[in-house]
């Protein structure tokens, strides 16, 4: 949804020796990998990085040694949804968003929406709504905004059946995406099922 008009074959996320620490505490890596087009799952145990890595990519943190060079020309982080948010209406903040992501989905906001069961939500502010609720209007700005690259840290949790369903069904495009990447942080691979294009696997250990 929201792709760019021409593919790109670019690589969009790249990591040379890339390690972080806090303090004599090493948290990260060294890692080195390359993220393109299509699906990248972020795998591993509980304190393994995987938050850290993402954190890392939206620009929160900064590497302790080595690089992470972010080549994609928009990122969208889903978990940007701050205590700063609370007071904001969420359909106001989705409005928001469609001027910092060129190639926003006009069309999707609305599917995605009742797809979500937002219809109900999207007028109120951010500290009306559950964990749940917060989730899916962070899925749904992720799948609308058309951003190159996306990242998304344990996108089911809090989720309801209806709406693992529907996230499931993004994965599998974003598995087939010859525009956009996105970058998936959990402790296990979900079963995407039919269709499922080929996934990227960053395993950061057990």
């Amino acid at each position: 949804m929201g792709e760019p008009d021409t593919p790109c074959s670019t690589v969009l996320l790249q990591a040379r020796n890339l390690t972080f620490s806090h303090g004599a505490h090493a948290v990260l890596g060294p890692l080195n990998f390359s993220v393109g087009p299509g699906l990248t799952w972020v795998c591993g145990g509980d304190g393994r990085g995987k938050t850290t890595l993402l954190r890392l990519t939206a620009g929160q943190l900064a590497p302790t040694t080595g690089d992470l060079a972010v080549h994609a020309r928009t990122v969208f982080d889903e978990s940007c949804q701050g205590a700063a948010l609370n007071e904001t209406v969420a359909r106001a903040w989705l409005t928001g968003l469609q001027d910092r992501f060129p190639q926003w989905d006009h069309t999707a906001t609305p599917q995605l929406g009742l797809a979500l069961g937002l219809a109900d939500h999207l007028h109120k502010p951010f500290y009306m709504l559950s964990a749940g609720s917060r989730r899916k209007v962070g899925l749904l700005a992720a799948a609308a905004s058309g951003a190159q690259l996306t990242l998304l840290d344990t996108p089911f949790a809090a989720l309801d059946a209806p709406s693992c369903r529907v996230l499931t069904r993004l994965l599998t495009d974003a598995s087939q995406s010859r525009a956009r990447a996105w970058v998936v942080a959990d402790c296990e691979r979900p079963a995407l099922g039919a269709g499922c294009g080929p996934v990227t696997l960053i395993d950061l250990g057990d």
